[in-house]
């Protein structure tokens, strides 16, 4: 018999367990509280890294490894089944970071990652239009992007074209359980059962499991980004000052962010973090000031001790698993964290030691 899965959330995590569970044979319901791919994977940058890699655990770098090799593949796949383009472009990364540069070259080399030093006219010759505040900087030219948005909307379509069933603007209320194995997913319109299911429900995961289950530690933090409509060519490089990343799309536009902000469940914009986030941009490349901001916008990320996603079967229920948690890093890490997930669901032999992303893991 056809094993029947259901995944709750269609962000980028959930569609790529989704993906994993449909190409392996499985039957998929993908259960969304608004539309597909319009939280956390929708708003942020996009970089096919993580910001500071050094600063993370062996389980985040683990994870960012795997899936930087999996993307080029991915996204070619993608533009030629669905005919969108999810615009991947190897950019690389300029990291403004000079105190830290022990710490990068000791984490580059472990992991045999190309990292250079830069002076600041290396600086000038790879990025023309940067104010840098610094005297030297760390290039990653092998870092990718992709546009994020155009990259839900690809990964929706494919995941409709192999039969997955969304079941859109369905927030789900609560679980039906007998003994060790949950029954059925409860929806503000009906309930669902499956033979099993992967919580996919980003900063929401630990709200979802509310009823008196143990609750992954997962919280929402919110980012504001603006938009820059420029020229081709304004900036050319993802840049990195400060936790604060500059983005350049294909099209020209910019994109610059992020803020942290614990507010809750508050996704609303402000005036002020307008303010400064153009302010910020406008210190690292003065040609920005002639652009108009085309849009201000917030997400929530999932919020975790460390980073370090939990990939785990749920401790009270054998047949409930979680996918979440993985912060700032939600693209870069989707594609292993998916693997990861389906292996588990599927009973495969796991290619990533599953141990660090365990529902009790240490995470710090």
């Amino acid at each position: 018999m056809q094993m029947h899965s259901i995944v709750i959330g269609a962000g980028i995590s959930g569609m790529m367990s989704a993906r994993e569970l449909l190409l392996a044979g499985a039957r998929v319901t993908i259960i969304e509280r608004q539309q597909a791919g319009r939280e956390s994977s929708w708003a942020g940058g996009g970089i096919i890294s993580p910001l500071y890699p050094w600063r993370y655990s062996d389980a985040v770098n683990l994870l960012a490894s795997s899936s930087q090799q999996a993307y080029p593949a991915l996204a070619a796949h993608l533009a030629k089944s669905t005919g969108i383009d999810p615009e991947y472009l190897r950019s690389g990364l300029l990291i403004l970071a000079p105190d830290e540069t022990r710490e990068a070259l000791n984490w580059a080399q472990k992991w045999q990652v190309d990292l250079q030093q830069l002076d600041r006219q290396q600086m000038h010759d790879i990025e023309t239009t940067l104010k840098s505040p610094v005297d030297e900087a760390l290039w990653l030219p092998q870092v990718a992007q992709v546009r994020n948005p155009r990259f839900m909307k690809a990964l929706h379509k494919e995941l409709e074209n192999l039969g997955a069933n969304f079941i859109l603007q369905s927030p789900v209320t609560g679980f039906e359980h007998q003994g060790a194995n949950i029954t059925a997913v409860k929806t503000t319109e009906r309930d669902y059962a499956a033979d099993n299911i992967i919580l996919c429900s980003g900063a929401w995961t630990a709200e979802m499991l509310r009823d008196s289950m143990p609750q992954p530690k997962i919280e929402p933090v919110r980012g504001q980004m603006l938009l820059f409509k420029t020229k081709p060519g304004t900036v050319e490089r993802i840049t990195l000052s400060d936790s604060h990343y500059t983005v350049p799309r294909k099209d020209g536009r910019v994109l610059f962010g992020s803020t942290i902000e614990h507010t809750g469940f508050v996704k609303e914009t402000t005036s002020e973090a307008g303010k400064l986030l153009r302010q910020y941009a406008i210190e690292l490349y003065p040609q920005l000031a002639d652009y108009p901001i085309e849009h201000h916008w917030a997400g929530l990320r999932p919020g975790s001790p460390g980073g370090v996603p939990y990939i785990c079967r749920h401790p009270e229920y054998e047949n409930l698993f979680i996918n979440a948690g993985h912060y700032r890093n939600g693209v870069v890490l989707a594609p292993a964290s998916a693997k990861l997930v389906a292996d588990m669901v599927l009973a495969r032999e796991p290619d990533i030691d599953p141990a660090p992303y365990a529902f009790d893991a240490v995470r710090n």
